[in-house]
């Protein structure tokens, strides 16, 4: 979904809400995207360190439920934080976790 259409130099640039928060700036956006990943990307090395898995035992145990991923592919994926609502509850269900905890409440 389009949010806004600018026209900066004759060149005509999209934004949608991928790209930019409401309100913020791309540069802010982004920002905050990295903080994003980089708290995902916590959240799965923390339980696979709890569980002491290594990327090749999360392959081993996705293959188990039917999804196909070798440890460099994982490797990336999660070195990145750049990976898909799907592939994070996959690797969830792999390692046994059913409790994610958020934050201190």
């Amino acid at each position: 979904m389009v949010l806004s259409t600018r026209l900066v130099n004759g060149i005509r640039t999209d934004y949608d809400d991928s790209d930019i928060g409401y309100g913020d700036s791309p540069v802010v956006a982004r920002a905050n995207t990295k903080q994003w990943q980089a708290r995902v990307k916590g959240l799965l090395k923390a339980q696979l360190k709890l569980k002491n898995l290594s990327y090749a035992d999360l392959a081993d145990r996705l293959e188990a439920i039917g999804v196909s991923e070798n440890r460099r592919n994982i490797s990336n994926k999660i070195g990145r934080g750049a990976f898909t609502a799907v592939f994070f509850f996959q690797c969830m269900e792999a390692i046994g976790c059913r409790t994610i905890h958020l934050g201190e409440e």
